[in-house]
């Protein structure tokens, strides 16, 4: 059995979010579907099969599960929206539309008798809401009762039916106009949703025996050479080997300042080539080059419903049928109970009822909302992974940090040789630290190694042990050494000189004697100290840094930067139980993030409610790893993510207010007889639209 095996395919036609609701619940019926996820606004289904084996038989299960709800939403597999499609629909519609209401407009000013006017009305009706008509008839064939079209037919053949024909027609014509204004905000959100993703590079100038060949990108191999000329995407992530240019990083980072390129630098997919010609060895296929990572990332975090959304969508489902019965009540009870009511009058307020139930304001603009802040986040660098990460980030009360490479710039320089004695020089220690450190791709490691900038012989080399949180023990030149900080030293019992310093220190002992110690300088980011100052702005309560580095450098670090609480000297599983101490210690519907660099941070970010990757662009642990990825080194970025989210929070709550209190009203004005169907339809459509025109200002991000 082969569990865990997806499909992702697109919903061609759908343009409903109860639909989507409902179609959602009938695949999940079938059973070999283990999950199954519909996504609204980007019209995507992602199943999740049981077995692969038979895969075919499923997705042709799936079709028929989606025909029984939505016959006219087909599924395409692996296709783009037909946007021709959606136009040439609107323009039938629009016409219907046009020849309806020049109808409605004959029936309402001139004078007939009644069955001419109820002609006039019939044919307009036909033309304005047949479509309506024909889809509840078959959608109750099919026991499906509790839908917008059953509502809206319903109510307008009440309407008909009490012989206030004028008032039929028009909320038919309101209600589709409303809705075709509808679906055009949608789709325009769609489209600018995907405006912020076109990052997507069209084709690669590949370099094949000295002739360059336009190809597509995914046909391109890990070490072949491809040229990019200004003006072009990067096609796939590389190293420059000629040329130098000005790269444009905003698609991926949201940086407004183009960066300088030259030879051995790395350039990534998504990037846009700004003056000059740069020829780049391919690094990683188009399958896993940044942009595909980026892409697949954003497009699937609808995937991961918020809270909000989920309460509305399960709101929704008992809604809809409670206001219907409600209506039947109010149509029947009070003419049979009170002498002096009709049933004229109470089945015209029922109607009003019916129409007001539909909950679309809801389950369109509220999942719109959260793709539309997930959308915007993204084009500031930010990639967050659900709409449940971004809901989260509202209630973030501590943000944990890690030190190198999230709150100093992890770019590590040698500043200081000290030898303990006159009988090792600088160099030799610094050889023989560089010796101990040369297997290992830490950043201190690295800049030892730099520093030392010889060949080094691994013949030399013996017995090599990397001790996690400690240091290096190995055999060089037939000698022990030890190279690491100052708990080594203490396991080794080697006498050492303590060293007070803001910096990063490297203690090496030879053959258990202590030789002297190298310091390493790594500077505080520009961004740092205002980043932290921002996040207790925007309502942070506690500040916590962990780091592996001495007490001494930690304290002095969190001094600087006005950390709350600073915990150093930890090994990696220390930093998780660290980080469930402070769990413990937090408010009950609090969250804990935590920030880190994503490469050596996995445990601790997949521990924290919400984990953040910093500067995670091009790197695969950080984009594996963590629930929110800042595309730069800035700090800050985390600032924008949180104002993001509550501006979001914002817009949803909006939503959700403006759409119960105008129903909530309306329903009570029908109840009494004070509102009339028009009200009704403005309680329904009119409040729907504008709600979507509200989540989009999400997008937006001022």
């Amino acid at each position: 059995m082969n569990t865990g095996t997806k499909k992702e395919c697109l919903l061609e036609g759908l343009d409903c979010a109860n639909c989507a609701t409902k179609i959602e619940n009938k695949v999940n019926t079938i059973e070999d579907v283990s999950q199954v996820s519909v996504d609204f606004v980007s019209r995507k289904m992602k199943i999740q099969f049981k077995d692969e084996t038979n895969q075919r038989e499923i997705m042709n299960e799936v079709e028929r599960a989606i025909k029984t709800v939505e016959p006219d939403v087909v599924m395409v597999e692996n296709e783009e929206s037909n946007i021709d499609v959606m136009e040439s629909i609107d323009k039938s519609m629009i016409i219907k539309l046009v020849i309806g209401g020049v109808f409605f407009l004959i029936g309402a000013i001139g004078q007939f008798s009644f069955w001419t006017e109820l002609t006039i009305f019939l044919i307009s009706y036909l033309f304005v809401g047949g479509d309506v008509a024909i889809k509840a008839i078959k959608n109750i064939i099919r026991g499906r009762v509790f839908d917008e079209n059953f509502l809206m037919a319903i109510a307008t053949i009440g309407a008909f039916a009490l012989q206030e024909f004028t008032e039929g027609v028009a909320v038919m014509l309101f209600y589709q106009i409303g809705e075709l204004f509808q679906d055009r905000a949608v789709n325009r959100s769609r489209k600018s949703i995907k405006a912020l993703m076109d990052i997507k590079p069209d084709f690669a100038n590949i370099i094949i025996e000295n002739e360059m060949k336009k190809v597509s990108p995914d046909v391109v191999d890990v070490g072949d050479i491809i040229v990019v000329k200004p003006g072009e995407k990067v096609p796939l992530d590389g190293i420059v080997i000629e040329g130098k240019t000005t790269v444009d990083t905003t698609a991926l980072t949201g940086e407004s300042l183009p960066r300088d390129i030259e030879i051995g630098d790395e350039v990534l997919s998504g990037f846009i080539n700004k003056n000059g010609v740069i020829t780049v060895r391919v690094e990683k296929g188009f399958a896993e080059s940044t942009v595909t990572k980026i892409l697949e990332l954003v497009q699937n975090a609808s995937s991961n419903k918020a809270p909000t959304e989920n309460f509305i969508t399960k709101f929704a489902k008992y809604y809809t049928p409670a206001v219907v019965f409600t209506a039947l009540a109010l149509a029947l009870i009070p003419p049979l109970l009170i002498p002096e009511a009709t049933f004229y009058d109470w089945i015209y307020r029922a109607l009003t009822f019916l129409v007001i139930s539909c909950p679309c304001a809801l389950v369109i603009s509220i999942p719109l909302g959260f793709f539309g802040g997930i959308g915007g986040a993204s084009k500031s660098g930010i990639l967050i992974k659900g709409g449940n990460y971004l809901e989260a980030l509202n209630n973030v009360d501590t943000v944990v940090f890690d030190k190198t490479g999230t709150l100093t710039k992890g770019i590590f320089k040698v500043t200081k040789i000290s030898p303990s004695k006159e009988s090792i020089t600088k160099h030799e220690l610094l050889e023989y630290a560089a010796y101990a450190e040369s297997y290992s791709n830490h950043p201190i490691a690295t800049s030892i190694k730099k520093a030392y900038n010889q060949d080094i012989a691994d013949t030399l080399i013996n017995n090599y042990d990397e001790i996690s949180g400690y240091g290096i023990k190995v055999s060089v030149k037939g000698k022990e050494v030890l190279a690491g900080n100052k708990k080594l030293m203490e396991k080794e019992n080697i006498p050492y000189d303590k060293i007070d310093t803001l910096n990063t220190i490297v203690y090496v002992a030879i053959d258990k004697r202590y030789v002297g110690y190298i310091i390493i300088s790594d500077e505080i980011k520009e961004d740092s100290a205002i980043a932290l100052a921002e996040l207790k702005n925007v309502g942070i309560k506690k500040l916590v840094m962990l780091t592996g580095d001495n007490r001494s450098v930690g304290t002095k670090i969190g001094e600087a930067l006005g950390i709350d609480e600073v915990y150093a000297e930890l090994l990696p599983h220390q930093k998780v139980e660290k980080l469930e101490m402070l769990e413990e210690q937090k408010r009950p519907k609090s969250k804990i993030v935590f920030v880190g660099d994503g490469i050596n941070d996995a445990p601790v970010l997949a521990r924290a409610d919400v984990g953040v990757a910093m500067g995670g662009l091009g790197s695969d642990a950080a984009i594996e790893a963590a629930d929110v990825v800042l595309m730069t080194d800035e700090p800050s970025k985390l600032v924008t993510a949180i104002k993001i989210a509550k501006r979001t929070r914002v817009i949803v709550w909006q939503n959700i207010i403006f759409a119960f209190a105008v129903k909530g009203i309306v329903l009570m004005l029908g109840a009494g007889g004070l509102a009339t169907i028009w009200e009704a339809v403005f309680a329904d459509v009119g409040v729907a639209l504008i709600a979507i025109l509200n989540a989009m200002r999400v997008m937006k991000n001022k």
